[in-house]
């Protein structure tokens, strides 16, 4: 528990940290009508007379703590307030059982639309930063990193992919319920739901989720995901998930969007121009989903690292290398207004285009910096010590320093600290071997 985020400072109670999430909820997808029940396993971190749940749009029945129906409980339109017979003690263990209905829709935030949303047949969930309640009762803080149990219960012409080990879909009366189970500590922005007309098959170590008409396209269009995962492997170090599922929509999505062990796509992403957010969302099961962020003003050790590992696998499959990239950004920041400060960039860009790539130019220069071993093992270190575990931008200075000296971490305050975007230091050899490069016209 680090308190409220001040990106978000309306999401998320700071009295309790959550232990697990349990949530079985039945959806009918012609209606989009959610019955559910949670039960949030948490512990007390202070004295405290009441709790907080973020929960919206859909409305609360029943709330029970520790099974006691003398809880009281108060809804808004941002949440529930729940109010246990008895003050919770500092690191006191409780669990909160709330059931609740509705039709679920995405939340307007200052980042758009975000949490639950409806497709032509079918449902996804996109909810970084905030848009988690909209489908549960949860403790929304990116540092609040939870187990889940996932069951929904759906009409049986659908198939579910969410976050977690999947169980073999029971028949339960006309319906089926599907089981999802992650052990992984998971952030409630990487929680997801995906609901549609899919069949699965498998590329590989990946699970792939594609409405039948698609499938042909989805296996050649992921068919390098599995030497992806291969190629970070040995940059980053072993993947960190239970298991890899790509889900493609047959609507056009915006942007692709990761979740704990799951990306989603939508079909309008087949085209050579979104090539590179196939390795983007592929990284970010290290960079965000394992390693992750305290804050959401750290935002850019998720996006500027899954940034340069766009390049990374650009230069190992036979691409443009990673200096010839990083000059042409580079280029093309410096034609950008300058005013704004990746370390701390504010909630209204956080998720400006140059926090990530000036995240990965940091990363570059770095690289140049200290050279390739080095960096390697930079990797290699920050991975491993935050493997499914929490990260800042302090935490990245300090273990730069450890692996790769003072010099390289006072590299990193004209670059992370200042609005002022400096100078690469100058390129260093090209590698001698792209050892992930196809044979040509190998793809298909």
């Amino acid at each position: 528990m680090i308190g409220p985020d001040p990106y978000t400072p309306r999401s998320g109670d700071d009295s309790f940290d959550v232990v697990s999430y349990d949530l079985d909820l039945r959806y009918r997808v012609h209606t989009n009508r959610l019955e559910g029940t949670a039960l949030v396993n948490a512990v007390a971190t202070q004295r405290t007379r009441s709790v907080r749940l973020d929960l919206i749009g859909l409305r609360a029945s029943r709330v029970r703590v520790d099974g006691d129906a003398r809880t009281k409980f108060t809804q808004d339109a941002a949440g529930l307030r729940v109010t246990p017979p008895q003050a919770l003690e500092v690191g006191e263990e409780f669990s909160i059982e709330v059931r609740y209905a509705g039709a679920p829709r995405p939340r307007r935030s200052r980042w758009g639309m975000i949490g639950w949303e409806e497709l032509e047949d079918g449902v996804l969930v996109a909810s970084q930063p905030v848009g988690a309640p909209t489908w549960f009762p949860c403790n929304d803080r990116p540092d609040d990193r939870a187990r889940f149990r996932i069951a929904i219960t759906t009409d049986p012409e659908y198939t579910v992919a969410a976050t977690g080990v999947p169980h073999p879909p029971v028949r339960l009366g006309g319906l089926t319920r599907w089981e999802f189970v992650s052990e992984v500590p998971t952030a409630t922005y990487l929680a997801a739901v995906h609901i549609g007309p899919y069949r699965e098959s498998a590329l590989g170590p990946v699970r792939l989720m594609a409405p039948a008409p698609l499938v042909t396209a989805a296996r050649r269009w992921f068919s390098d995901v599995p030497r992806i995962l291969d190629c970070f492997e040995e940059a980053f170090g072993p993947y960190p998930q239970e298991g890899c599922t790509v889900v493609v929509t047959a609507d056009p999505l915006e942007i692709p969007l990761e979740a704990q062990g799951l990306v989603v796509f939508g079909a309008n992403h087949f085209e050579p121009d979104a090539a590179r957010l196939v390795p983007h969302e592929i990284a970010h099961q290290w960079f965000g989903n394992s390693v992750g962020v305290e804050r959401w003003r750290d935002i850019w050790l998720n996006e500027g690292f899954a940034c340069y590992a766009e390049w990374l696998w650009s230069e190992a499959s036979g691409g443009p290398d990673i200096a010839t990239l990083a000059d042409e950004h580079h280029a093309r920041l410096q034609a950008l207004p300058q005013d704004l400060v990746i370390s701390d960039p504010g909630p209204a860009l956080m998720f400006d285009d140059r926090v990530y790539k000036r995240g990965a130019l940091t990363l570059e220069a770095l690289r140049r910096r200290v050279g390739a071993d080095v960096f390697a093992d930079l990797l290699h270190t920050w991975v491993r010590e935050h493997r499914h575990a929490l990260a800042s931008t302090e935490a990245f200075r300090d273990c730069v320093a450890r692996v790769a000296g003072a010099a390289a971490a006072a590299l990193l305050r004209d670059w992370l600290d200042t609005a002022a975007l400096p100078p690469l230091p100058a390129r260093l050899p090209p590698p001698a071997v792209k050892r992930w490069a196809r044979p040509p016209g190998s793809r298909d």
